[in-house]
């Protein structure tokens, strides 16, 4: 089974829109079709984030409140382990979910341009393409 680590811009973007390639992975996932890790600092930005007076406005704090217990409940939590990744991003900020990723054997899954651009070096998709991933059922 695939193991992921999905970036906290996918996932608000699959609660901000039911549409599209974000809210599909998040049903994907729902469904069991791949298993999501988790750690303590992803959980962390992703309250932050959610807690965003642009978000709230979208996202309700019992919505956020759902949301990050699902996350706890069904996804695998790991530790987050200090020192630099493998590769480093542009954007240090990210630096935490491609250790996470690299030491849990998983794709990471994100819509942020610093780790799509790490292509070459790691296995980071877009949502759309980790669902071809998923349709496909290849090895990585």
């Amino acid at each position: 089974m695939i193991r992921a680590v999905l970036d906290p811009n996918v996932i608000i973007s699959a609660v901000l829109s039911r549409e599209g390639s974000p809210a599909e992975v998040l049903r994907q996932w729902l469904r069991g079709e791949f298993e999501t890790i988790v750690s303590p600092l992803l959980l962390a930005e992703l309250s932050r984030a959610l807690a965003y007076p642009k978000l709230r406005l979208r996202i309700s704090a019992a919505e956020a409140d759902e949301l990050l217990e699902l996350l706890s409940r069904g996804a695998t939590m790991a530790d987050d382990l200090p020192g630099p990744p493998p590769v480093q991003s542009p954007d240090p900020g990210d630096d935490y979910l491609i250790n996470l990723a690299s030491t849990n054997s998983a794709v990471l899954v994100s819509g942020d341009h610093h780790l799509l651009d790490l292509r070459a070096k790691l296995p980071v998709f877009n949502p759309a393409d980790f669902l071809n991933l998923l349709r496909e059922d290849l090895p990585l």
